[in-house]
Parts: structure tokens; sequence; C-alpha cells
């Protein structure tokens, strides 16, 4: 899995959204925590909780994993991430997690499914495993496809995909506005890439008002999908 472009970058200035992500995350979000294609760590500060016991990010690409170790700190009290560069069975089978996540990782990942699967084996006992990912066929463009996405996701695609050995638990929508967003600029503006500006104007103007919507809706439609599986067994 490499990342293209300038995705990383355009998008560690999203602030809001990125709170928006951690609040909404954070009951599924616990114990030993692994996080999956973690990049260059601008969304973990925002993931992390007074619940987690400790913090590791697994990055496929060298030199994100190089610069994730270079910019190493505290999350919170004492709690340092572990940076491990590469992907799951480089972590080999003495680690268990609480909690895995995939922000925006896993349309960067071919065998979608089978990366679920290898997930879902690490996991504890009623451990999560938590996934959010760009929502709607309709809107995969050439930006997609530049940054090396395969697809993009539905409640059902992913339903179609859980691992053997968990249960979904909860399921739903977000940025609804977001949502109405790209698919006018998709159907007018046929724009193949958002421009910085754009990002930060999303950012501070649509993403408070789709905490507002998302809610009025029920979060049934927006521009990302959350979905998140637990763990059979008992603590």
């Amino acid at each position: 899995m490499k990342y293209t472009g300038t995705e990383l970058e355009f998008f560690a200035s999203a602030v809001n959204w990125k709170m928006y992500i951690g609040r909404q995350l954070s009951p599924y979000i616990f114990g030993d925590v692994l996080d999956v294609g973690a990049g260059i760590g601008a969304t973990t500060p925002f993931l992390y909780n007074g619940r987690v016991r400790s913090w590791t990010c697994l990055e496929p690409d060298t030199k994100l994993a190089k610069n994730l170790e270079d910019r190493r700190k505290p999350l919170g009290g004492s709690i340092v991430p572990r940076i491990t560069t590469g992907v799951l069975p480089n972590l080999g089978q003495d680690y268990h997690f609480d909690s895995i996540l995939y922000i925006d990782v896993l349309e960067h990942i071919e065998d979608d499914r089978g990366e679920l699967q290898q997930a879902a084996a690490y996991l504890n006992p009623n451990g999560t495993l938590v996934v959010l990912a760009p929502a709607h066929a309709m809107l995969f463009s050439e930006f997609d496809r530049a940054l090396g996405h395969y697809r993009r996701y539905s409640l059902s695609t992913l339903r179609r995909i859980s691992p053997i050995g968990v249960q979904a638990e909860k399921s739903f929508y977000m940025d609804s506005l977001g949502f109405l967003v790209s698919l006018s600029n998709w159907w007018i503006l046929h724009q193949a890439a958002p421009t910085q500006h754009q990002i930060l104007l999303w950012d501070r103007m649509i993403v408070p008002l789709s905490r507002i919507t998302d809610r009025l809706t029920a979060r049934r439609t927006g521009k990302s999908v959350v979905t998140v599986w637990r763990k059979f067994g008992a603590e």
C-alpha cells in the first residue's frame, strides 16, 4: 500500500473533521490500540482518549514510518506510540489488540476482505474493529484513482466483507452536507481533485453544519461511512 500525491498533507489541516471523527469513534477505541496505515500521524491525536493503554502505529510506507518515528511524541501522559513498518503479518503472532483502526485506509487495499480477516485474528475477545472509509461508489473519481483508491464503500458493501468471528455492532454515515458538495462537484464541476482552499472551506464551514444535519438525517447518508465490528467473547 502506497500513498500518492498530497492526500495526507492536504487533509492534515482538516482539524474540525478529525475532531468530529474522534468524538464519533471514541466509544469504540480503548485498551491496546493498533492504528493501521497511520500515515503522517495527523489523525492519531484526535483518536486517542483516556481509556487507551497503548498505541501502535502500523505503516507500510517506509518514508512515512520514518517520519512517524522522527515526530513521535506522547499522546497523553506517558503513552508514546510504538511505530512498526510493514503490514499485519510483520507484527508476528504474539501481539493482540483491543481496538484495530482503519481510518481512510481500507480503500487503499486491494484484498480488503482478506485484510479484515487478518485483522480480526489480532483482536482480543470483546475487541473492536473500526473502519472509516470514503462512501458511495457513484462518487469514485480520478482523484480516488490518483490516490490509489480501489473503491468507495456503502453500509452494504462493508457488511459483505465482514470477517468471520466478529459481529457488526454499529454502522453509519458521516458528513451529509459534504456528500451533497461532492455530488455537486461530480455532477457540475467535474473537478478531479480539491484544492487546499476547498479543503479548508469544507472543514471550517461544511463539517460543523454536517454535525447538525447528520443527527437530523439519522446518519443515513454522508461522504464517509463507518462500520464497527466486535469480536465474539467476553472480557
